[in-house]
């Protein structure tokens, strides 16, 4: 059972003062780099248990009146149509969904900076779009020599002859589709332009992990290290603070490494850095409101399993290397865990070695455990998912939620026109099925009001899925593993 560990209206509070706080130390005028997920933070759902996946985006509305959004684009990441893995859509368009999401809840996007701009012809293609929408665009250029060759970087020669952007809130927030967009740099560019202008104003950053005052090697920053595995980010102990302060503090790598840059940026531009590490650079508040350090740590546990069985999968898909899988591998060692404390994975492969074909299995929210197997109507998936309603409902297992005179036509219509090989129902279809049988059939409709109870529950599949079910998975909140293998042995498969 899901246990609460974290204090998401204390976060709210304490992340949205600390801010207004950062704000006045700086005069009135700040400058934050909002790195991570500000829609749907599932990763931070997952590990720090009661934390809303829309939190920051709730923080940031009780800033409304404060803040205006500056979104950074790499322009070559326009160019060669750098795609987001979670969405499956291009940086560009991401950036205009973005302006979409802001705009719905009410925050003001000021604009959109191309950075890196060298020209490319998409990225101005690009820039034409935005501001034939009415949408203020700024172009960055590459700067020799950046970020070492501080001398020329700030510079007329340098940031000097990048676009000033105009901002008329006093919370600058700069973010970004993805990471390499150059949030950093659009907020250091500013702070130049501002004290050419004659304005005081301040650089802070906003990353949720790893959570600085934790321990280096607490679960919840492990799992931030298995996530990021493939980027070879690595947390370490800040030694910057250390030497400062005297004080042990969590960042990761690359912040450190580039913090001697930032800080003799700051001391170029403004004569002194107002930091002396890159902890004090960050603003976030979230390990002050853990109040169930043995919640979040069975989390964090949970999520590292989860990241390598993904790892896994897309070793066997060609999508990552070895590399990630072994450092994956050396994670769980030091997070003290195995796949043998994952519930779910045992049970699905013990019923698809009993049947001798895929199968699946759900953990639900009292820890029962429920399994689905492949059958002609049925994909495991779908069995297993039906299955799990039936538990919740408290319906009888040997009950039929849809009859086979509904399943029947839809498979007729997948294999015979719309083409379609395999005729078993994945588990939007199955539920769009079960969604009319409960139109006439009250166990139906039953088991179906069931489903919000599978969110934040464990599933495995003891094979990989399709990416239909994966996505269904996802959207039900269920949080999916699958065995590193595909149902059939054949050289393509169908996303």
């Amino acid at each position: 059972m899901l246990k609460v560990g974290f204090d998401n209206d204390k976060y709210l509070r304490l992340q949205s003062k600390h801010i207004k706080e950062r704000i006045e130390q700086f005069g009135g005028k700040l400058y934050l780099e909002f790195g991570g997920k500000l829609f749907d933070d599932f990763h931070a759902a997952r590990v720090l248990p009661g934390f809303a996946p829309d939190s920051k985006l709730q923080m940031l509305l009780q800033l409304r009146d404060e803040a205006e959004i500056v979104i950074a684009i790499n322009a070559a990441d326009i160019e060669k149509n750098k795609v987001r893995g979670d969405l499956g859509i291009t940086y560009d368009l991401d950036v205009m969904r973005l302006i979409d999401a802001f705009r719905a809840i009410g925050l003001y996007v000021g604009s959109v900076v191309l950075t890196r701009f060298e020209g490319q012809s998409s990225a101005i293609q690009f820039e034409k779009k935005l501001e034939a929408l009415g949408v203020k665009t700024y172009r960055h250029y590459s700067i020799p020599g950046y970020p070492y060759n501080i001398e020329g970087i700030v510079s007329e020669k340098g940031y000097g002859k990048n676009d000033y952007i105009e901002t008329d809130r006093e919370l600058v927030i700069v973010t970004a589709p993805g990471p390499g967009s150059g949030k950093m740099a659009v907020c250091m560019s500013q702070l130049y332009h501002e004290n050419m202008r004659g304005v005081k104003a301040g650089y802070a950053k906003f990353e949720t992990f790893p959570i600085w005052n934790l321990p280096l090697k607490h679960p919840v920053n492990m799992a931030y290290e298995a996530a990021t595995a493939d980027l070879n980010d690595v947390n370490m102990i800040d030694p910057f603070h250390l030497e400062a302060y005297g004080k042990t503090t969590v960042n990761y790598n690359r912040d450190v490494e580039v913090f001697p840059v930032v800080e003799a940026m700051f001391k170029r531009i403004y004569g002194e850095s107002p930091y002396k590490s890159p902890t004090d650079m960050g603003v976030n508040m979230a390990g002050n409101c853990i109040f169930d350090d043995a919640a979040v740590s069975d989390a964090s546990r949970q999520e590292i399993i989860r990241r390598y069985y993904a790892a896994l999968c897309e070793q066997k898909e060609n999508a990552t290397s070895s590399e990630t899988v072994g450092k994956l591998e050396l994670i769980m060692n030091q997070a003290n865990v195995t796949v043998n404390d994952r519930p779910v994975v045992e049970a699905a492969n013990k019923k698809a070695d009993l049947t001798g074909g895929p199968a699946a299995a759900i953990e639900l929210p009292d820890g029962r455990i429920v399994t689905g197997k492949t059958s002609s109507l049925l994909g495991a998936s779908a069995a297993a998912i039906l299955n799990a309603l039936k538990a919740l409902a408290d319906i009888d297992d040997a009950a039929q939620l849809i009859s086979p005179s509904i399943i029947e036509p839809v498979q007729s219509l997948k294999v015979d026109h719309l083409g379609n090989h395999n005729p078993r129902l994945h588990i939007d279809e199955v539920l769009i099925a079960l969604a009319i049988s409960a139109v006439t059939s009250p166990t139906a409709a039953l088991a179906l009001d069931q489903l919000g109870k599978l969110r934040c529950c464990d599933a495995h599949s003891s094979v990989i899925l399709s990416m239909v079910d994966t996505r269904t998975f996802k959207k039900l909140g269920v949080n999916l593993t699958c065995e590193p293998q595909y149902q059939v042995k054949k050289l393509y498969h169908a996303k």
